[in-house]
């Protein structure tokens, strides 16, 4: 009897190790997906801030203490109903670099550029896939299509290509999270000095 009650202490005790292991082995894939968060959305939004997205993504208001983020606003780019200033823009992108008073579009050498509607609006990227936001991030390809143009500056491709698999799914699965905003972000513009395009015929 007594050998029968040591088998039957030492199989719960094995058992209770191996269950308690899994269990261990299980917290810790879901730690290092969710990069230490509770949630893959909350290390998102944490990406996204500490990686400063908002800083172009997001317009900006004027306060006392200088420009702040919108929250009316977040990530939607660009607003559609804000006019270009009236500027002498061959001067400006021949010596140095402008931006607009929300921080959204930018003027330089390049000639002009727009910052992007990232919230889950058909203006912005309800219709992207996790491969596109993916593409966009790493080979700095608008909308994350490859026959697109690439994506102009202050866009830090140099920077986003650096993050992994999982922080860029992280991010997407955050922004899928987000109020959409209807906003339709204009189209980029060549440098004022460009030669004008062929007429059609």
């Amino acid at each position: 009897m007594q050998s029968r009650t040591m088998l039957l202490a030492g199989a719960f005790i094995t058992s209770m190790f191996l269950f308690s292991h899994c269990n261990e082995q299980a917290a810790t894939t879901a730690t290092v997906t969710n990069g230490g968060y509770e949630s893959q959305v909350k290390w998102g939004e944490h990406l996204l801030r500490t990686g400063g997205c908002g800083d172009c993504h997001t317009p900006k208001k004027m306060t006392p203490m200088g420009p702040v983020d919108d929250s009316t606003l977040m990530l939607s780019g660009h607003p559609s109903q804000y006019p270009l200033p009236d500027i002498d823009r061959t001067i400006l992108e021949s010596k140095g670099m402008f931006a607009s008073q929300t921080l959204t579009f930018w003027m330089g050498p390049w000639g002009v550029s727009f910052a992007a509607n990232l919230t889950p609006d058909s203006t912005g990227t309800l219709s992207w896939t996790e491969e596109q936001f993916m593409t966009a991030l790493r080979e700095g390809y608008s909308k994350g299509i490859k026959n697109n143009r690439r994506l102009l500056p202050p866009m830090p491709v140099e920077a986003t290509r650096n993050f992994t698999d999982d922080e860029i799914k992280a991010m997407f699965a955050y922004i899928r999270t987000i109020p959409p905003i209807k906003n339709v972000v204009p189209q980029p513009l060549p440098p004022a000095s460009a030669p004008p395009p062929p007429p059609a015929k």
